[in-house]
Order: structure tokens, then sequence, then C-alpha cells
């Protein structure tokens, strides 16, 4: 079962807040015949548009192919948060790469929070972005580690973090399953899918050709690549895979060290003067749990929670009910609360958490796996594909060299020991372990 096509309507956005509040963007043509250009890319969320915008005002001649409309995956769906640093913290890197190497994750984390405000900045993309996200602790254990790993990010980055005790914390996010907390002001949150629509806007403005409604089929590889779609094909001199979540069976070694898995999001009603019994301060909130809670207040003060997780391809029949339980959890006075809006979207995985980019042939380049941490990372890579495409690959090559080690079971049986894996975590979360 092809994932572009299992829970969406082929050439439309889903029925999500994002959508109905991003505006109407007019569709891209369909590609129809041959077309040449020097590079051609795959997938029309943050990573292809940011690679798209960069490359065309480099003077390279793009075209962009996507699936359904531009930002319709994760880049479009997702929670907002533009965090600091990569999806693991760093005394995990120390451990994993080592001081130095860790270091350099830390920076280019910086340089791309700085990247995605200097572009809404230049091309005036009306994103909603404001600063502030806390890490909230469901223990005092964890609360403890937070307050630690806050001293040492002031310590040996120089970066500043707030560890707030609970009453503190509280004064933030009122929410009793919560034992403290650290908030980083230097992070920020915003509307995903506007993001998305500006970057395809900048990048169309730039000279790129996108595309929408276009499905790749098959590649050739080669000197020249050909990329086929069900109405026409792409001769170009580069190809760069930009996929997330929906590579499916298009190329065999990125599939097997890159998982995609689904996470689901609500919105209330405007919740009006109550809104402070949810968020007393406008920052971007996510928990301490395995299967990560996380939540924000949307211009309009709604509360947009994400919560549960799927394996395989279809979502749950009800995402409202699989979301509903711990949005109960996190805030018992909501457990009832009306949710006109329920989404789900794919995003894709590495065991190590870690973004996976990769050279696949001299002329074929590949960046996903920002597990979760992809309004920063993809928008990045694109840059970084860009550059990499130009000669100029120092940052590509310093996430090339992370550890990216295979799926047990490769792209066959990655799916099925994936989900034993994961629901046993789901269950220490849930027993408080």
């Amino acid at each position: 079962m092809n994932l572009l096509f299992s829970n969406d309507r082929r050439g439309q956005y889903p029925d999500s807040w994002y959508a109905a509040t991003a505006g109407r963007l007019s569709p891209f043509p369909k590609l129809e015949g041959s077309v040449r250009a020097d590079v051609c890319i795959v997938g029309g969320g943050y990573t292809g548009l940011s690679a798209a915008l960069h490359m065309a005002e480099a003077g390279l001649d793009v075209v962009l192919l996507e699936a359904h409309r531009v930002g319709f995956g994760a880049s479009g769906r997702n929670g907002g948060q533009l965090g600091s640093g990569q999806r693991q913290d760093q005394l995990t890197l120390e451990k994993m790469v080592g001081p130095e190497a860790a270091r350099h994750m830390w920076d280019l984390g910086e340089d791309a929070k700085a990247l995605v405000r200097d572009l809404v900045a230049k091309h005036r993309i009306d994103c909603a972005m404001k600063p502030g996200v806390a890490w909230a602790a469901t223990s005092k254990s964890s609360y403890d580690w937070m307050r630690g790993f806050a001293d040492h990010m002031g310590r040996t980055y120089d970066y500043g973090i707030t560890a707030l005790p609970e009453k503190d914390f509280h004064a933030v996010c009122p929410s009793p399953a919560y034992r403290g907390g650290i908030l980083d002001m230097g992070a920020s949150h915003l509307q995903p899918l506007k993001l998305a629509q500006g970057l395809a806007r900048a990048a169309d403005s730039a000279g790129a050709r996108l595309f929408e409604d276009s499905v790749v089929t098959h590649i050739a590889e080669g000197n020249t690549v050909t990329v086929y779609t069900d109405t026409g094909h792409v001769q170009a001199d580069h190809l760069v895979l930009a996929t997330g979540g929906y590579l499916g069976g298009l190329e065999k070694h990125v599939a097997s060290k890159v998982m995609p898995i689904n996470n689901f999001i609500v919105a209330t009603e405007p919740l009006g003067e109550a809104a402070d019994q949810v968020l007393a301060q406008d920052v971007a909130v996510a928990d301490d749990l395995f299967v990560v809670n996380y939540f924000r207040l949307s211009e309009d003060k709604r509360l947009l929670f994400g919560g549960g997780e799927s394996y395989g391809y279809r979502f749950p029949k009800d995402i409202r009910a699989t979301v509903r339980k711990p949005l109960s959890r996190i805030f018992p006075h909501l457990a009832e609360a009306a949710l006109p809006f329920a989404w789900g979207g794919t995003l894709s995985i590495t065991l190590k958490r870690l973004p996976h980019l990769a050279r696949l042939a001299p002329n074929i380049l590949s960046a996903s796996g920002y597990s979760g941490h992809g309004v920063g990372n993809a928008v990045q890579a694109g840059k970084l594909l860009a550059e990499a495409v130009r000669g100029q690959s120092s940052g590509f090559d310093a996430f090339a060299a992370l550890p990216t080690p295979t799926f047990p079971g490769g792209a066959a049986l990655r799916s099925p020991l994936l989900v034993l894996a994961m629901s046993w975590f789901a269950l220490r979360d849930r027993l408080g372990l």
C-alpha cells in the first residue's frame, strides 16, 4: 500500500486547522511531457522547498516534483516547534559522537534556527512565529535531570535555559501532570503550513519550477538521472530525494535506515480567557515521555495538542479518540472538550533519532529522518543539499558522518519489529516507569 494515498485525498491538504487558516495557495501545474533541468527534487516539504529556493538563487535550473500539494506531508502538519540543537540533547550527543562533534552539531542547530528566522523575515512569511519552547518533566527525577542539563548548557555552550521547579512551571503551564521543566526562549513556535507555503512562493519567485500532483513512479540512474511520473519525466544532472516519511519503495538504501511513523494532533474550540488554564505564557510545550505529548496555543486561542503514534500505513479510524486519551491525562478539565479539527501526519525517524543525509550516487543526494525535529533540520538540510550539489559539502558531510544504523529486519521487517519496541516504551510511559 502506498503511503501517499493511504490516508489522504489526492492533491488535497488534510482537514487540519493549519489548512483551514493558511489561506489559499494557487496550485502549481502537473508535470506533463518531458522536462530538462540541472537538478530534480522529489518532495515538496521543507527540505525540497528550501533546496529549490537556495539552488534557484544560486542560478541552477531546478524542477521540484510533489505528489500532492507543497507542504502536504509532515511539513504542513507538525507541532510547529522550532527547537534548539538536534533531536538528541547535547549530553546524549556528547556520549554518542564525542564533545567536539557534539559542539559542531549544536552550532549547526543554532544555524538552523537562524536560517528559518532569516527566511521568514526576508520573504515576509506570515507564519505567526513566536519565541519560547518548554520541556515538561513528568517526574521529580526527570526534573532533576533537566535542571542539570540546563546548568550544563550554560557552562559548556554559553546558552541560557531556565530551570523551573514545579510551582514556577505551573505558572507557565498549569497541568497537574508536570513536576517542573525547563524553558528555552531561544527556540520558537510557528504555523508550519504557512511556513511551507511561504517557502514555495519564494522558490517560485526565484525561478524554481514547481510541479504538484506529480507522483514519481520510478527513477533511472546514470550520468543523467531520469525521474518518471505517471504523466511525464524529468532529465537532470542531479537528483535530490526529499520525501521524508513518504519515500515508500523509491530508494531501498534510505528505506532501510529511515522509518515512517504516524503522529496525531487535535484542535479545540477557541478557549478565550480559559486559555490561561492551559498555557499562561504563549510558548510551546513538549514533555519527556517516549511517546511525546506536545502542544501550544493557536493565534485564536485554540489548544493544538499532539499525542499518540501509530506504525504502518493506516491512521486509526478515530483520531480524536486516539489523541483524547493523552489530552485528558495532561488537561483533565478538557476531557470532554469539543475537538472540531483532528488530523494525522507521517514523519520519518532513524534509530539514533538523528537526521540521515546521504550521497547515494555521485549525482544523487537524500535527506530525511528528522525524527520530530524537522522544522529547523529540514529547512537547513535543503540549504546544505543546495551547497553539496554545487560542491560545497562541509555541512552536508557533517550530518552524513553521523551514525545511522539500519533498522533490524531492514526495509522489509522493520515495521513489525519497531511496533514491538515502541509498544513496550509506550507501556512504560503509561506505568510511569
